[in-house]
């Protein structure tokens, strides 16, 4: 008999990589989606079109408990993997009120259904390295303290404690992926990576002149988000639940990101870029890196795509879309 994994949040980067790891290694998927998406398919469900006939979808709003309630009834799965969010930190800054309700929120509905139906199901929550915001020490682990400097932040950092006190309080199989910044080609280009390989392509193609950006200086453990769904799956493999820092260990400005995205269509950054205080967040986030031996010492995971290898796919995948469009 198939395994059944649910997943908030499918429509996503990280939500179409899971469905396709988790298909092929034979599970039935199941994922919740707002209503909005089912009415406006073919431009919600782009990054499902290869595995759209493969998984099912049921429709649910993450602000209410008899929604999630319902459906995790329904479906009754083995591997429940929560990803949904507002997951644009500099959007949290503008609307806190929906960022705190909408991620603290679906979070408990989900664990409260878990232990409401009783059932055996294995939950995975979507942390992040913004948790640690302005960071106490350098690398991060799974012991460095929290100090979030944004309100998603804040709201992951909520969903972290509510994992581990369902975890702790009521014997649920939770565990929380303490995940350092993860792209790939299917990143919304609302984030400043995909902004960069989106417009170095149009640069290159002479449908753009400049690339505007805030602090060139920040730094981050980039990877590449198809392995990172890997090491979601591997958390709910393992016999106990437990939390875990996901990350590449190596650190990158976003000055090195433009940088090598530039060079990958033979361009020079300095050329093309310009700094605009307007793209700075209120409370920056200076530096994050992660330390992921305990991920690698206990459950194998270990990032392969290197840095240069993420940015020349991103950008060679975004120059391709555009010259197909101008074709």
């Amino acid at each position: 008999m198939k395994k059944k994994a649910l997943i908030t949040g499918i429509t996503g980067q990280d939500g179409s990589y899971l469905a396709e790891l988790l298909i092929k290694k034979g599970y039935e998927v199941h994922g919740i989606v707002r209503r909005v998406a089912i009415e406006n398919s073919s431009f919600r469900f782009w990054r499902l079109k290869n595995i759209l006939k493969k998984i099912k979808i049921h429709s649910a709003t993450m602000e209410s408990y008899a929604s999630i309630f319902n459906i995790i009834n329904k479906t009754r799965p083995q591997e429940f993997y929560h990803l949904a969010a507002q997951s644009y930190v500099d959007y949290s800054f503008k609307d806190e009120f929906s960022t705190l309700s909408s991620n603290i929120n679906s979070t408990h509905y989900c664990l409260s259904s878990l232990r409401e139906l009783k059932l055996n199901t294995k939950f995975y929550f979507a942390g992040s390295s913004e948790m640690f915001g302005k960071v106490q020490e350098t690398p991060q682990n799974e012991k460095t303290v929290f100090h979030p400097r944004s309100t998603y932040g804040i709201s992951k950092v909520a969903g972290f404690e509510l994992t581990r006190n369902y975890r702790e309080a009521f014997d649920i199989h939770a565990s929380t992926g303490i995940l350092f910044n993860h792209e790939s080609e299917r990143r919304g280009y609302e984030f400043v990576t995909r902004k960069i390989s989106h417009m170095v392509a149009k640069i290159k193609l002479k449908l753009e002149k400049k690339l505007e950006l805030g602090n060139l200086e920040a730094k981050r453990d980039w990877g590449y988000a198809p392995e990172y769904v890997e090491a979601m799956w591997l958390m709910l493999q393992a016999k106990k639940p437990d939390d875990y820092v996901v990350g590449t260990g190596k650190v990158y400005s976003v000055k090195d990101f433009t940088k090598t995205a530039f060079e990958v269509l033979d361009l020079n950054y300095e050329n093309y870029t310009k700094v605009n205080k307007k793209f700075f967040r209120p409370s920056e986030v200076e530096l994050l890196k992660s330390n992921p031996k305990k991920i690698y010492k206990r459950l194998g995971w270990k990032s392969k795509v290197s840095f240069n290898q993420l940015v020349q796919k991103m950008v060679i995948n975004d120059y391709n879309l555009l010259k197909k469009e101008i074709n």
